[in-house]
């Protein structure tokens, strides 16, 4: 039973997961991916952050659908996505995420928004010339290096997550096993300075639990180097729309101004009364800031 659990299942997990109707699995990259496509018009790429999924999108879908083809992938090791081997950085989710484009048979994204780490990927993506979109919408994006309690965090997960086959093994189980705590998992909800709808939470909750997804997330943040994004940043050919929320304990609004200071393309949008995952407490105003992004 443990082992048949290590992994999410879409057929057990993914029964009431929102917007079901508008899943698909493909192959692409060597991946097997799951996404969500719904909508009409240009294409809108919605990326999520490090340890969330295409679930953590679901207020937006429905808002920016009736304008908008919305694409919204798991990333790679995350909720029914396969995961990356052997490192999941940066460069190599945004090739990744150029494969899966290539293999959905869409037009090239016209407008790319990313939370959290999904902004970074956003950005990658359209250094690299795999999405001449003609914004990125980053909310509350980790863009620059972490430093202070992040940065003393990451480094030592990142040679945990280095230290043998059995270290990793040992670190996931050991996260899914507290998460079978209800109160475990609201204080990991509370450290983003969000209050998210109880439905949404109830999938975190489900995520935490599996093994697989705990890994791939853990794995992503021990192989992520923003450092060289950062010395690329002011090179980013479109606007960038920097979504700032006063109430996030992860990526504080000041790394959103510092980003600012670097790029005369960018402008930053406070979000007030709003924690890391904005989008999921507010998403009708969030939605409204990324239509305004296309709009120019």
């Amino acid at each position: 039973m443990e082992a048949q659990r290590r992994r999410l299942a879409w057929e057990r997990d993914g029964a009431d997961w929102p917007h079901r109707a508008h899943s698909r699995f493909l192959q692409a990259g060597g991946l097997h991916w799951h996404v969500q496509v719904a909508g009409q018009g240009p294409v809108l790429l919605l990326l999520h952050g490090t340890g969330a999924s295409s679930h953590s999108m679901a207020g937006l879908l429905p808002l920016l659908s009736p304008r908008f083809t919305v694409v919204v992938p798991d990333l790679p090791g995350h909720a029914f996505t396969d995961p990356l081997q052997p490192a999941p950085g940066l460069p190599a989710m945004a090739r990744a995420l150029a494969a899966l484009l290539a293999v959905l048979d869409l037009a090239p994204p016209a407008l790319v928004a990313g939370h959290s780490a999904g902004a970074a990927i956003g950005a990658q993506l359209m250094l690299d010339g795999h999405a001449p979109a003609r914004a990125l919408v980053s909310m509350n994006g980790a863009l620059l290096p972490f430093d202070g309690v992040a940065g003393l965090l990451f480094a030592p997960l990142a040679r945990l997550m280095g230290g043998g086959p059995l270290l990793p093994g040992l670190v996931t189980r050991l996260v899914a096993r507290q998460a079978r705590d209800d109160r475990a998992v609201q204080r990991l909800l509370d450290g983003t300075g969000s209050v998210v709808p109880a439905a949404s939470a109830a999938l975190y909750a489900r995520l935490v639990r599996s093994p697989a997804h705990v890994a791939g997330a853990l794995a992503m943040m021990a192989h992520w180097d923003l450092r060289p994004l950062a010395d690329a940043l002011p090179r980013l050919p479109v606007p960038l729309w920097l979504l700032a929320s006063d109430r996030d304990r992860m990526v504080p609004p000041e790394q959103a101004r510092a980003v600012a200071r670097r790029l005369r393309q960018a402008r930053v949008l406070p979000l007030a009364g709003t924690g890391h995952l904005a989008h999921e407490e507010k998403p009708a105003e969030v939605a409204a800031l990324i239509q305004a992004a296309w709009d120019g």
